[in-house]
């Protein structure tokens, strides 16, 4: 989600860096900032919001020197300011950062104990000091980083200078991405491939607990052992749009194939797997109000919706707090009850929603608490609410909704088991296997879109030209089978439909004949005999049945045309994994078409008119 770049070489830097960033802008970010080492001092320059405002303090305030780190950050501690933007200079050690160092409440406490003067709110602070600490023992900056690792717990792309060393950068790196690279007479490093094109295509990704030494003409890599690394340099041969999509064809398929990092993201330093638990921290709600909320309600839009519609079932099954969902659009129309025993749940992507910020604003008026769910930091509904639970999804460039869908659902999840804990209705032992159960969803999620990539492809081909589909299902995985035909109408501009499988004999069965697929979503759960029946009851109107279900099911697949499977999981999970077939789906249609599926024809990313 941030952005970092480093150069070390013969050229003044700056500007170099200054533009790397700008090359990164597309990752998302809400303050910038640049650190040079002149070759006896370094000069740090930041600024809050636009990337264009710390161009213009560049121009006037130039940094001369070779050697230096730039940063965008998008805020998890600390609000978006000066202050907390990066480098952070502590002593003679500037340093920047991606990810979230989840022990950071203990080494704040620690560091303040011992006398340091910590001026921001960042986890990233944190480690400068670190390091200051260790070089003040007389160690050299490499030994000093990896000294500093060493206390960390999380998620993190670091990138170091000392003012003792100039002419060198450290970088490390554990969960976070970070790429090297040699450049005539420079060494070069950044958070993703595009900011480093024009300056070289050949390129090292370092892998988990990997450090590098750059220096002018030279790059030193180093394992978690501390012992010299010997990997060539890859060569890249995207152009700088190629790279920016990941050599995907699409930047939805890319966000489709990002899903497990950005669920591993919105669950990094929220689950407490010792206690069986959720960390409240983040959520930023008074625990004394999960006691005292009566009705919880859910608006949003579109996508959005549909996470919300799960988010309610969540609620409800695991915190037994009366929920009901709404489309924010006809919330403030109804005239709703609401007032100070209710918390209402603002659900938006872009954080920017109009219909889902002015009914949210609405139910604030009227007393209610607000929380909202977003994924862009400082943003209208984030700055509204009283608390901001946000997904960490990333930025999204597609139109059609992918991983802002997955990590909702998961914010949800996570959600409804603090609230369910701290009111005693979940209980603790139904706790743990959830919180397992998100541990593991990252990767059940790769494995997924891994195993399920080119049978879905062949399928799509095979129902390109159908003008009408439709999609069921029953329980968490009804809001699957809307979010499933969203997609297809989104962005292939097919008819499709999806439903509730047990209101197809209520009118839907009649549209049901041998050129309609009808997508069954249908995992092993406590809907499974149900929905087994709904399926029957299209397949005897000749419906051409597509299945998506658990792992091993032999009796669905010999009563359908196809079945996707899924890996086993908690019901409560299964949303995330049922969805992803359905996304693939929509998306080899489209290009099949040839539709635009990044920017499909009437559709804005984020919807600012009511």
């Amino acid at each position: 989600m941030c952005g970092i770049v480093g150069y070390v070489g013969s050229e003044p830097c700056a500007r170099l860096l200054y533009e790397g960033l700008q090359r990164l802008e597309y990752r998302g970010y809400d303050s910038a900032g640049l650190a040079v080492h002149d070759g006896t001092e370094i000069h740090v320059l930041r600024a809050a919001g636009k990337i264009e405002r710390l161009g213009r303090a560049l121009a006037e305030r130039p940094l001369p020197g070779t050697t230096g780190i730039g940063h965008t950050r998008w805020a998890t501690h600390g609000r978006p300011n000066e202050t907390n933007a990066h480098p952070h200079r502590v002593d003679g050690v500037a340093l920047v950062h991606n990810g979230i160092i989840e022990n950071h409440v203990e080494l704040r406490r620690r560091l303040t104990a011992a006398g340091a003067r910590i001026q921001s709110e960042t986890d990233t602070e944190l480690v400068a000091h670190l390091v200051a600490e260790r070089m003040r023992g007389g160690l050299d900056l490499l030994a000093a980083v990896r000294a500093a690792l060493a206390e960390l717990r999380g998620a993190y792309a670091l990138a170091v200078l000392a003012r003792g060393e100039p002419g060198r950068i450290v970088v490390a790196k554990s969960g976070s991405p970070l790429v090297v690279g040699l450049a005539g007479d420079a060494a070069v490093c950044a958070s993703d491939v595009p900011a480093l094109l024009p300056w070289t295509r050949d390129v090292l990704a370092l892998e988990d607990g990997e450090m590098a030494v750059l220096e002018r003409a030279s790059l030193r890599v180093y394992g978690p052992d501390g012992r010299a690394v010997d990997r060539p340099l890859r060569r890249i041969d995207w152009s700088p749009v190629m790279a920016e999509k990941a050599g995907f064809k699409h930047f939805m398929l890319k966000e489709i194939f990002e899903q497990p990092r950005a669920i591993e993201d919105t669950l990094r330093g929220r689950l407490d797997r010792a206690a069986g638990d959720v960390h409240g921290d983040e959520i930023g709600l008074d625990p004394a109000l999960a006691q005292s909320v009566e009705r919880v309600h859910l608006v949003a839009c579109g996508t959005s919706h549909h996470a919300a519609m799960l988010g309610r079932w969540y609620i409800e099954r695991l915190a037994r707090v009366a929920a009901n969902v709404e489309l924010a659009s006809e919330f403030r129309g109804r005239d709703p009850v609401v007032g100070p025993r209710d918390l209402v749940v603002a659900v938006s992507q872009s954080g920017e929603t109009i219909d889902t910020l002015v009914a949210a604003r609405e139910a604030r008026e009227r007393g209610a608490a607000v929380l909202g769910v977003v994924n862009v930091v400082d943003s209208a509904i984030a700055r509204m609410a009283d608390a901001t639970f946000y997904t960490h999804a990333g930025p999204e460039i597609g139109v059609a909704s992918t991983k802002c869908f997955t990590t909702q659902i998961v914010a949800l999840l996570l959600f409804a088991i603090w609230l369910g804990r701290r009111r005693g209705t979940l209980p603790a032992a139904r706790a743990a296997e959830l919180v397992e159960g998100l541990a593991r969803l990252p990767a059940q999620v790769h494995e997924t879109l891994r195993a399920t990539r080119q049978l879905v492809a062949n399928l799509a081909r095979r129902h390109a030209d159908a003008r009408d589909v439709l999609f069921l299902g029953r329980g968490p995985s009804y809001p699957v089978a809307l979010e499933g035909a969203l997609k297809l109408k989104e962005i292939s501009y097919v008819h499709a439909e999806g439903y509730a499988a047990g209101e197809m004999k209520h009118g839907p069965i009649a549209l049901v004949d041998a050129s309609v697929p009808v997508f069954v979503v249908a995992p092993r759960d406590a809907s499974y005999e149900r929905v087994m029946s709904n399926l029957e009851e299209a397949r005897a109107r000749d419906g051409r049945v597509v299945a998506i279900v658990t792992e091993g099911d032999e009796a669905a697949a010999r009563r359908c045309e196809a079945v996707v499977e899924v890996p086993a999981c908690a019901e409560e999970l299964s949303p995330v994994l049922t969805v992803l077939p359905l996304q693939l789906f929509a998306y080899f249609v489209a290009d099949h078409k040839g539709t635009d599926v990044d920017q499909p024809r009437n559709l804005a990313k984020t919807v600012t008119v009511e």
